[in-house]
């Protein structure tokens, strides 16, 4: 779920932003899946890829996964499977909006000689080549880093042979990029997703309702942001 949070364009903009995904559309997902929890219909296994293999080995019969476990579930799985884009909510404002990426990337820092970024230069050229980026995306199922990638997998007829394998991408491309829709970055953001995980860990476990998890995690979350806006200024 894509939410206009925080400001600031989602911190691009400056080290002041706040949370604030507490709002009625972000309760409303949350306490639909407090219900499908009650029901039965949804279960919690885990904050990292734990309902991957749950559902390879035939334990559930639908996983909200990264596009990266597209790859073991490949491999793995013994039945035929589909694979769809992220539901939405059809009632909120000009939804589907695209998604967003996870976030995890190389980082190039300051401070070291010129050799050495010579050859920081020929990795990152050498991981951007069309050829390897889409040998990349082929065999593990994360994104494409580059449109020619993705381009040059579409054309070697990869999806084609796997369907399916392009809706990440596609659903990336959904509209063109608006900022709360471009990533996030945020400091201690680690240490928010771990908030993020123990509030909804207690909405789960009947210990709170929807809202008073999500004011709980904008509330601690905003203290981890002050905490990092301060120590930039010092």
């Amino acid at each position: 779920m894509v939410c206009r949070s925080p400001p600031k364009n989602n911190g691009f903009d400056g080290t002041d932003a706040v949370l604030e995904f507490n709002k009625p559309e972000q309760v409303k997902h949350i306490a639909l899946l407090e219900e499908l929890n009650k029901k039965g219909d949804f279960s919690y296994f885990g904050r990292k890829d734990e309902s991957t293999e749950k559902f390879y080995n035939g334990d559930c019969a639908i996983t909200t996964a990264s596009s990266g476990s597209l790859a073991d579930i490949r491999h793995y799985a013994k039945f035929n499977y589909g694979v769809g884009m992220m539901p939405y909510d059809a009632d909120a404002k000009d939804a589907p909006q695209n998604a967003i990426i996870g976030g995890a990337s190389l980082w190039v820092m300051q401070g070291k000689d010129k050799e050495t970024y010579t050859g920081v230069a020929k990795f990152l050229d050498f991981l951007a080549k069309p050829e390897n980026a889409a040998e990349w995306h082929q065999k593990t199922g994360y994104l494409p880093i580059t449109k020619a990638a993705y381009d040059l997998t579409r054309e070697q007829g990869f999806y084609d042979k796997n369907p399916g394998a392009d809706i990440a991408t596609r659903q990336m491309l959904n509209k063109p990029p608006l900022p709360f829709t471009k990533g996030l970055r945020l400091g201690n953001m680690p240490q928010i997703r771990t908030i993020v995980d123990e509030e909804l860990e207690s909405v789960w476990t009947g210990k709170k309702s929807p809202q008073q998890a999500l004011d709980a995690a904008v509330e601690r979350g905003n203290q981890l942001l002050r905490r990092f806006e301060q120590s930039t200024k010092s």
